[in-house]
């Protein structure tokens, strides 16, 4: 019988399209928004290594925007104040209220950001999983963005689709392992992907020039390797803008991929802080 996808969520209607969203927990713990990188296919299936060990204290949600997971494909705006507007609108629609832990992964550390600039009581504090900020952005250029676009352009072209579609295998179970081939068979380099990617220095230069928002903040850093050479250098720098710890590890972009147990123990940690 021929493999179909099967939503694990809700699908929330936002402006004829569906947002999918997934939701697990206690809803009177701690709440815990984890949000996707650039060009990650599944991130229910992504975030999962990670998510499965913080239900026992947090009520986590994830909200996979368009082109991302089971949600719709669509040529929609991807201006982060649109980006935003929609995650808010989705978890107003679902009864989901703040204040919010936002774990924003790689490019989602922009609309992290963003959030706590425009909806500053939603947010109670930010964990950056390798998250980036308008310090990672300070030395590209157009030419650079129209060169990550043309790659992503051709992989569609020739459905190279297995290309920076990271997966952790090992907390998953045969049939999401299925769905997320299916996904990703469906999602790489999808027209949401390339307006994201288009857009990303003028949302880089709104978060900059609206200021870094005060935020209770704890930042997990990867090695930058696969990154760029001033990777570390930016978190740094940011983390003391922020006064926020940082905790860096040597291992890949995707830490909560290497590094799930370790960083548990910290956020556990981190949010038993705030709540004394």
């Amino acid at each position: 019988m021929k493999e179909i996808l099967k939503c694990r969520g809700e699908l929330v209607d936002i402006n004829g399209h569906k947002i999918h969203i997934y939701r697990l927990g206690d809803i009177n713990k701690p709440k815990i928004v984890l949000m996707a990188g650039s060009a990650t296919v599944a991130p229910i299936y992504d975030f999962k290594v990670i998510y499965e060990k913080l239900l026992n204290y947090f009520r986590i949600i994830i909200i996979e925007k368009f082109g991302y997971g089971y949600s719709d494909i669509c040529d929609y705006p991807s201006d982060i104040d649109t980006l935003v507007s929609i995650q808010k609108q989705t978890l107003d629609f679902i009864g989901e209220n703040g204040p919010f832990i936002l774990m924003p992964h790689s490019m989602s550390g922009l609309e992290a950001l963003r959030w706590k600039q425009i909806y500053p009581d939603d947010v109670s504090a930010i964990i950056g999983n390798d998250m980036a900020t308008p310090l990672t952005y300070s030395m590209w250029t157009e030419e650079k963005v129209e060169k990550k676009i043309s790659l992503m352009r051709f992989a569609t072209k020739y459905k190279l689709n297995s290309l920076l579609c990271l997966l952790n295998n090992r907390s998953l179970t045969k049939a999401e392992i299925r769905q997320h081939k299916l996904l990703r068979k469906r999602n790489a380099f999808n027209i949401c992907y390339i307006n994201e990617a288009k857009e990303v220095l003028n949302n880089v230069e709104l978060v900059r020039k609206t200021g870094y928002p005060k935020c209770s903040a704890l930042l997990f850093c990867s090695n930058g390797k696969s990154l760029s050479e001033h990777w570390i250098k930016c978190q740094k720098e940011f983390a003391t803008l922020l006064n926020a710890k940082l905790i860096i590890y040597d291992c890949g972009h995707y830490i909560h991929h290497y590094k799930s147990d370790e960083m548990c123990k910290e956020i556990i940690n981190f949010v038993n802080s705030l709540l004394r």
